[in-house]
Protein backbone atom coordinates (compact mmCIF):
# COMPACT_ATOMS: atom_id res chain seq x y z
CA UNK A 1 0.00 0.00 0.00
CA UNK A 2 2.83 2.36 0.92
CA UNK A 3 4.50 1.77 -2.46
CA UNK A 4 1.26 2.68 -4.28
CA UNK A 5 0.97 5.91 -2.33
CA UNK A 6 4.56 6.85 -3.13
CA UNK A 7 4.06 6.08 -6.82
CA UNK A 8 0.89 8.18 -6.88
CA UNK A 9 2.70 11.11 -5.23
CA UNK A 10 5.56 10.88 -7.72
CA UNK A 11 3.09 10.75 -10.61
CA UNK A 12 1.29 13.84 -9.35
CA UNK A 13 4.58 15.63 -8.84
CA UNK A 14 5.71 14.87 -12.42
CA UNK A 15 2.34 16.09 -13.71
CA UNK A 16 2.63 19.31 -11.71
CA UNK A 17 6.17 19.90 -12.93
CA UNK A 18 5.06 19.25 -16.50
CA UNK A 19 2.20 21.72 -16.25
CA UNK A 20 4.53 24.29 -14.68
CA UNK A 21 7.03 23.83 -17.51
CA UNK A 22 4.27 24.13 -20.07
CA UNK A 23 3.00 27.33 -18.45
CA UNK A 24 6.51 28.77 -18.32
CA UNK A 25 7.03 27.90 -21.98
CA UNK A 26 3.83 29.67 -22.97
CA UNK A 27 4.88 32.75 -20.98
CA UNK A 28 8.34 32.75 -22.54
CA UNK A 29 6.92 32.23 -26.03
CA UNK A 30 4.50 35.08 -25.50
CA UNK A 31 7.32 37.26 -24.21
CA UNK A 32 9.49 36.47 -27.24
CA UNK A 33 6.61 37.15 -29.61
CA UNK A 34 6.04 40.61 -28.17
CA UNK A 35 9.67 41.47 -27.50
CA UNK A 36 10.85 44.64 -29.21
CA UNK A 37 13.48 43.76 -31.82
CA UNK A 38 17.08 44.83 -31.43
CA UNK A 39 16.98 47.85 -33.71
CA UNK A 40 20.72 48.44 -33.48
CA UNK A 41 21.39 44.90 -34.68
CA UNK A 42 19.02 45.58 -37.59
CA UNK A 43 20.86 48.79 -38.44
CA UNK A 44 17.76 50.90 -37.80
CA UNK A 45 18.11 54.30 -36.20
CA UNK A 46 18.56 58.00 -36.88
CA UNK A 47 20.13 59.17 -40.10
CA UNK A 48 23.86 59.93 -39.95
CA UNK A 49 25.24 63.30 -41.08
CA UNK A 50 24.50 64.03 -44.72
CA UNK A 51 27.28 62.78 -47.01
CA UNK A 52 28.87 65.67 -48.89
CA UNK A 53 31.11 65.15 -51.94
CA UNK A 54 34.63 66.56 -51.70
CA UNK A 55 34.18 68.59 -54.89
CA UNK A 56 31.03 70.32 -53.68
CA UNK A 57 31.44 71.38 -50.03
CA UNK A 58 28.47 72.94 -48.27
CA UNK A 59 28.38 76.63 -47.33
CA UNK A 60 25.38 78.70 -46.20
CA UNK A 61 25.84 81.00 -49.20
CA UNK A 62 25.84 78.08 -51.64
CA UNK A 63 22.72 76.59 -50.05
CA UNK A 64 20.94 79.95 -50.25
CA UNK A 65 21.86 80.29 -53.93
CA UNK A 66 20.68 76.73 -54.59
CA UNK A 67 17.38 77.49 -52.89
CA UNK A 68 16.79 80.46 -55.20
CA UNK A 69 17.59 78.38 -58.25
CA UNK A 70 15.34 75.54 -57.08
CA UNK A 71 12.32 77.84 -57.23
CA UNK A 72 13.33 79.79 -60.36
CA UNK A 73 11.44 79.00 -63.56
CA UNK A 74 14.23 80.55 -65.64
CA UNK A 75 15.91 77.17 -65.27
CA UNK A 76 13.33 75.57 -67.54
CA UNK A 77 12.80 75.86 -71.25
CA UNK A 78 9.60 77.94 -71.23
CA UNK A 79 10.14 79.56 -67.80
CA UNK A 80 7.20 77.65 -66.28
CA UNK A 81 8.77 74.58 -64.72
CA UNK A 82 11.25 75.14 -61.89
CA UNK A 83 12.31 72.19 -59.73
CA UNK A 84 9.57 73.18 -57.29
CA UNK A 85 6.87 72.58 -59.92
CA UNK A 86 7.24 68.84 -59.35
CA UNK A 87 8.78 68.95 -55.85
CA UNK A 88 6.59 71.15 -53.68
CA UNK A 89 7.45 71.50 -49.99
CA UNK A 90 3.73 71.43 -49.17
CA UNK A 91 3.34 68.08 -50.96
CA UNK A 92 6.13 66.24 -49.18
CA UNK A 93 8.57 67.48 -51.84
CA UNK A 94 6.72 65.56 -54.57
CA UNK A 95 3.76 66.95 -56.51
CA UNK A 96 0.92 65.04 -54.85
CA UNK A 97 -0.18 63.43 -58.11
CA UNK A 98 -0.13 59.74 -58.96
CA UNK A 99 1.97 60.48 -62.05
CA UNK A 100 4.10 63.57 -62.55
CA UNK A 101 2.70 66.48 -64.54
CA UNK A 102 5.64 66.58 -66.96
CA UNK A 103 6.87 69.53 -69.02
CA UNK A 104 4.07 71.59 -70.64
CA UNK A 105 2.96 69.89 -73.83
CA UNK A 106 4.02 66.49 -72.48
CA UNK A 107 2.91 64.19 -69.67
CA UNK A 108 5.20 61.99 -67.61
CA UNK A 109 4.72 58.27 -67.01
CA UNK A 110 6.17 57.97 -63.48
CA UNK A 111 5.39 59.33 -60.04
CA UNK A 112 7.33 62.43 -59.02
CA UNK A 113 9.39 60.99 -56.19
CA UNK A 114 10.08 63.06 -53.11
CA UNK A 115 13.50 64.64 -52.68
CA UNK A 116 13.28 64.24 -48.89
CA UNK A 117 16.47 62.51 -47.72
CA UNK A 118 17.61 62.10 -51.33
CA UNK A 119 21.11 63.08 -50.17
CA UNK A 120 21.50 59.57 -48.74
CA UNK A 121 20.76 57.63 -51.92
CA UNK A 122 23.60 56.17 -53.94
CA UNK A 123 21.27 55.83 -56.95
CA UNK A 124 18.56 58.36 -57.79
CA UNK A 125 15.28 58.25 -59.69
CA UNK A 126 12.94 55.27 -59.55
CA UNK A 127 15.25 53.09 -61.62
CA UNK A 128 18.57 54.42 -60.30
CA UNK A 129 19.59 56.16 -63.51
CA UNK A 130 22.09 58.56 -61.87
CA UNK A 131 24.46 58.38 -58.92
CA UNK A 132 24.62 61.92 -57.49
CA UNK A 133 22.35 64.85 -56.74
CA UNK A 134 24.36 66.95 -59.17
CA UNK A 135 23.64 64.51 -62.01
CA UNK A 136 20.04 64.20 -60.88
CA UNK A 137 19.64 67.97 -61.16
CA UNK A 138 21.11 67.92 -64.66
CA UNK A 139 18.76 65.16 -65.80
CA UNK A 140 15.77 67.03 -64.37
CA UNK A 141 16.73 70.39 -65.86
CA UNK A 142 17.46 69.10 -69.35
CA UNK A 143 15.07 66.15 -69.64
CA UNK A 144 12.54 66.52 -72.45
CA UNK A 145 9.68 65.56 -70.12
CA UNK A 146 10.97 67.56 -67.14
CA UNK A 147 12.67 70.98 -67.47
CA UNK A 148 13.53 70.87 -71.19
CA UNK A 149 16.33 73.38 -70.60
CA UNK A 150 19.27 74.27 -72.80
CA UNK A 151 22.23 74.84 -70.40
CA UNK A 152 23.67 77.65 -72.56
CA UNK A 153 20.34 79.47 -72.44
CA UNK A 154 20.28 79.01 -68.65
CA UNK A 155 23.70 80.62 -68.33
CA UNK A 156 22.65 83.56 -70.47
CA UNK A 157 19.52 84.15 -68.45
CA UNK A 158 21.38 84.04 -65.14
CA UNK A 159 24.12 86.37 -66.41
CA UNK A 160 21.49 89.02 -67.08
CA UNK A 161 20.46 89.05 -63.40
CA UNK A 162 22.84 91.22 -61.34
CA UNK A 163 22.02 89.48 -58.06
CA UNK A 164 22.84 86.07 -59.53
CA UNK A 165 26.09 87.40 -60.97
CA UNK A 166 27.02 88.69 -57.52
CA UNK A 167 26.02 85.50 -55.74
CA UNK A 168 27.89 83.20 -58.16
CA UNK A 169 30.97 85.38 -57.85
CA UNK A 170 30.81 85.15 -54.06
CA UNK A 171 30.16 81.38 -53.94
CA UNK A 172 32.16 80.11 -56.92
CA UNK A 173 34.51 82.95 -57.82
CA UNK A 174 33.13 83.56 -61.29
CA UNK A 175 30.05 84.29 -63.41
CA UNK A 176 27.11 81.87 -63.56
CA UNK A 177 27.98 78.63 -65.33
CA UNK A 178 25.74 75.62 -65.63
CA UNK A 179 28.05 73.22 -63.77
CA UNK A 180 27.88 75.47 -60.72
CA UNK A 181 24.09 75.75 -61.01
CA UNK A 182 24.02 71.97 -60.51
CA UNK A 183 26.33 72.19 -57.51
CA UNK A 184 24.28 74.91 -55.82
CA UNK A 185 20.96 73.12 -56.33
CA UNK A 186 22.45 69.84 -55.09
CA UNK A 187 23.76 71.62 -51.97
CA UNK A 188 20.28 72.95 -51.23
CA UNK A 189 18.72 69.50 -51.68
CA UNK A 190 21.19 68.09 -49.15
CA UNK A 191 19.44 70.21 -46.52
CA UNK A 192 16.01 68.60 -47.14
CA UNK A 193 16.25 65.96 -44.43
CA UNK A 194 13.86 64.38 -41.90
CA UNK A 195 13.66 66.10 -38.54
CA UNK A 196 12.23 65.26 -35.11
CA UNK A 197 11.13 61.75 -36.13
CA UNK A 198 9.34 59.77 -33.37
CA UNK A 199 11.13 56.54 -34.29
CA UNK A 200 14.51 58.28 -34.15
CA UNK A 201 13.69 59.61 -30.70
CA UNK A 202 12.70 56.11 -29.63
CA UNK A 203 15.91 54.65 -31.04
CA UNK A 204 17.85 57.19 -28.96
CA UNK A 205 16.20 56.00 -25.75
CA UNK A 206 12.87 57.81 -25.46
CA UNK A 207 10.52 54.88 -24.81
CA UNK A 208 7.50 57.20 -24.84
CA UNK A 209 8.19 58.31 -28.43
CA UNK A 210 6.31 55.27 -29.81
CA UNK A 211 2.84 54.12 -28.80
CA UNK A 212 2.35 50.51 -27.74
CA UNK A 213 0.68 49.82 -31.08
CA UNK A 214 3.60 51.35 -32.97
CA UNK A 215 5.97 49.13 -30.97
CA UNK A 216 3.85 46.15 -31.97
CA UNK A 217 4.16 47.34 -35.55
CA UNK A 218 7.93 47.57 -35.18
CA UNK A 219 8.04 43.94 -34.06
CA UNK A 220 5.95 42.99 -37.11
CA UNK A 221 8.12 45.14 -39.39
CA UNK A 222 11.22 43.24 -38.26
CA UNK A 223 9.49 39.85 -38.02
CA UNK A 224 6.28 38.48 -39.47
CA UNK A 225 5.75 41.23 -42.04
CA UNK A 226 9.36 40.83 -43.32
CA UNK A 227 9.64 44.51 -44.25
CA UNK A 228 13.17 44.89 -42.92
CA UNK A 229 14.50 42.55 -45.61
CA UNK A 230 14.40 45.46 -48.08
CA UNK A 231 13.65 48.49 -45.91
CA UNK A 232 16.73 48.34 -43.73
CA UNK A 233 19.31 50.76 -42.39
CA UNK A 234 18.81 54.32 -41.20
CA UNK A 235 17.24 55.27 -44.54
CA UNK A 236 14.79 52.35 -44.27
CA UNK A 237 15.93 51.27 -47.71
CA UNK A 238 18.64 48.81 -48.71
CA UNK A 239 19.00 50.92 -51.88
CA UNK A 240 18.53 47.79 -53.96
CA UNK A 241 16.04 47.09 -56.73
CA UNK A 242 13.10 44.73 -56.69
CA UNK A 243 10.26 43.56 -58.92
CA UNK A 244 7.13 43.35 -56.81
CA UNK A 245 4.34 43.37 -59.40
CA UNK A 246 2.85 46.80 -58.75
CA UNK A 247 -0.54 47.01 -60.52
CA UNK A 248 -0.83 49.04 -63.71
CA UNK A 249 -2.05 52.60 -63.46
CA UNK A 250 -5.56 53.20 -64.78
CA UNK A 251 -4.51 56.79 -65.51
CA UNK A 252 -1.66 55.55 -67.71
CA UNK A 253 -3.90 53.09 -69.54
CA UNK A 254 -6.34 55.82 -70.55
CA UNK A 255 -3.95 58.72 -71.30
CA UNK A 256 -2.34 58.60 -74.71
CA UNK A 257 0.21 61.34 -73.87
CA UNK A 258 1.56 59.29 -70.96
CA UNK A 259 1.76 56.26 -73.23
CA UNK A 260 3.71 58.30 -75.76
CA UNK A 261 6.07 59.43 -72.99
CA UNK A 262 6.79 55.79 -72.13
CA UNK A 263 7.32 54.95 -75.81
CA UNK A 264 9.79 57.84 -75.98
CA UNK A 265 11.58 56.38 -72.94
CA UNK A 266 11.76 53.02 -74.73
CA UNK A 267 13.23 54.68 -77.82
CA UNK A 268 15.70 56.94 -76.02
CA UNK A 269 16.99 54.13 -73.81
CA UNK A 270 17.63 51.80 -76.75
CA UNK A 271 15.33 48.87 -76.14
CA UNK A 272 14.65 46.35 -78.89
CA UNK A 273 12.25 47.05 -81.74
CA UNK A 274 9.79 44.53 -80.34
CA UNK A 275 9.90 46.16 -76.91
CA UNK A 276 9.47 49.59 -78.44
CA UNK A 277 6.37 48.57 -80.37
CA UNK A 278 4.79 46.91 -77.36
CA UNK A 279 5.60 49.68 -74.83
CA UNK A 280 2.92 48.55 -72.41
CA UNK A 281 4.87 48.83 -69.15
CA UNK A 282 7.72 50.68 -67.49
CA UNK A 283 10.76 48.37 -67.62
CA UNK A 284 12.58 50.04 -64.71
CA UNK A 285 16.17 48.97 -64.13
CA UNK A 286 16.19 47.07 -67.43
CA UNK A 287 16.61 50.36 -69.32
CA UNK A 288 20.10 50.68 -67.82
CA UNK A 289 21.30 47.09 -67.64
CA UNK A 290 19.41 45.45 -70.56
CA UNK A 291 19.39 42.27 -68.46
CA UNK A 292 16.20 40.25 -68.54
CA UNK A 293 16.32 39.62 -64.80
CA UNK A 294 16.14 43.39 -64.19
CA UNK A 295 12.81 43.91 -65.94
CA UNK A 296 10.20 45.63 -63.80
CA UNK A 297 12.66 46.31 -60.98
CA UNK A 298 12.53 49.65 -59.21
CA UNK A 299 14.59 51.18 -56.45
CA UNK A 300 13.48 50.33 -52.94
CA UNK A 301 12.27 53.70 -51.64
CA UNK A 302 12.91 55.05 -48.17
CA UNK A 303 9.99 54.73 -45.78
CA UNK A 304 10.80 57.95 -44.00
CA UNK A 305 8.16 60.70 -44.02
CA UNK A 306 5.52 58.50 -45.64
CA UNK A 307 2.88 60.63 -43.97
CA UNK A 308 3.60 63.40 -46.47
CA UNK A 309 4.57 61.57 -49.65
CA UNK A 310 1.43 59.83 -50.93
CA UNK A 311 0.54 58.48 -53.43
CA UNK A 312 2.93 55.55 -53.37
CA UNK A 313 4.89 53.35 -55.81
CA UNK A 314 6.64 54.30 -59.04
CA UNK A 315 3.30 54.91 -60.76
CA UNK A 316 1.44 56.31 -57.75
CA UNK A 317 -1.14 53.53 -57.90
CA UNK A 318 -1.75 53.37 -54.12
CA UNK A 319 -3.27 56.38 -52.38
CA UNK A 320 -2.94 55.17 -48.78
CA UNK A 321 -0.53 53.24 -46.57
CA UNK A 322 -3.35 50.80 -45.84
CA UNK A 323 -3.45 49.90 -49.54
CA UNK A 324 0.32 49.42 -49.59
CA UNK A 325 0.26 47.15 -46.54
CA UNK A 326 -2.59 45.08 -48.00
CA UNK A 327 -0.66 44.73 -51.28
CA UNK A 328 2.27 43.21 -49.41
CA UNK A 329 -0.05 41.19 -47.20
CA UNK A 330 -1.31 39.50 -50.36
CA UNK A 331 2.26 38.71 -51.39
CA UNK A 332 2.70 41.46 -53.97
CA UNK A 333 1.44 41.40 -57.54
CA UNK A 334 1.89 39.27 -60.61
CA UNK A 335 5.15 39.73 -62.49
CA UNK A 336 7.37 37.10 -64.09
CA UNK A 337 10.52 37.90 -62.11
CA UNK A 338 8.89 38.79 -58.79
CA UNK A 339 11.21 38.99 -55.81
CA UNK A 340 11.18 35.53 -54.16
CA UNK A 341 10.99 37.12 -50.72
CA UNK A 342 7.42 38.23 -51.38
CA UNK A 343 4.98 35.81 -49.79
CA UNK A 344 1.46 36.16 -48.44
CA UNK A 345 1.86 37.44 -44.88
CA UNK A 346 -1.54 36.53 -43.41
CA UNK A 347 -1.58 39.57 -41.15
CA UNK A 348 -4.69 40.12 -39.09
CA UNK A 349 -6.59 43.41 -39.29
CA UNK A 350 -5.08 44.42 -35.95
CA UNK A 351 -1.57 43.59 -37.15
CA UNK A 352 -2.04 45.62 -40.31
CA UNK A 353 -3.18 48.62 -38.27
CA UNK A 354 -0.18 48.25 -35.95
CA UNK A 355 2.17 48.11 -38.94
CA UNK A 356 0.68 51.28 -40.40
CA UNK A 357 1.03 53.03 -37.04
CA UNK A 358 4.71 52.11 -36.95
CA UNK A 359 5.24 53.32 -40.51
CA UNK A 360 3.69 56.65 -39.56
CA UNK A 361 6.18 56.93 -36.69
CA UNK A 362 8.88 57.30 -39.36
CA UNK A 363 7.46 60.72 -40.25
CA UNK A 364 8.75 63.73 -38.35
CA UNK A 365 7.88 67.38 -38.51
CA UNK A 366 7.05 68.67 -42.01
CA UNK A 367 10.17 69.91 -43.78
CA UNK A 368 9.02 73.24 -45.15
CA UNK A 369 10.85 76.23 -46.59
CA UNK A 370 9.58 79.61 -47.66
CA UNK A 371 10.53 80.49 -51.24
CA UNK A 372 12.76 83.53 -51.50
CA UNK A 373 11.89 86.55 -53.63
CA UNK A 374 13.48 85.81 -56.98
CA UNK A 375 15.95 88.39 -58.29
CA UNK A 376 15.00 90.56 -61.24
CA UNK A 377 16.54 90.91 -64.68
CA UNK A 378 18.41 94.11 -65.47
CA UNK A 379 17.76 94.57 -69.21
CA UNK A 380 20.55 96.15 -71.16
CA UNK A 381 23.43 95.44 -68.81
CA UNK A 382 26.67 94.19 -70.38
CA UNK A 383 27.09 90.45 -70.34
CA UNK A 384 29.34 89.81 -67.30
CA UNK A 385 30.58 86.59 -68.86
CA UNK A 386 32.01 88.32 -71.93
CA UNK A 387 30.03 86.25 -74.41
Amino acid sequence: MRDLVVKDLLKRRRLALGLAALFLGVVLLSSCASRTPDIKALGLGPLPPVPVPADNPMTPEKVELGKLLFFDGRLSGDLSTPCSACHLPSQGWGDGNAISRGYPGTKHWRNSQTILNSAYYTKLFWAGEVSSLERQADAAFTGNLAGNLDPHLAEERLRQVPEYVERFQKVFGGPPIYANVLKAVAAFKRTIVSKNVPFDNYAQGDQSALSSKAKEGLALFAGKAQCVGCHSGALFSNQGFAAIGVPESDEFKTDVERQIALRFQHFSRGVSEAEYRKADRDLGLYYTTKRDEDRNKFRVPSLRDLKYTAPYMHNGVFKTLEEVVEFYNQGGGDVHNKDPRLKALKLSEGEKKALVEFLLSLSGDPVLVEPLKLPEYAPGIPNPGGR
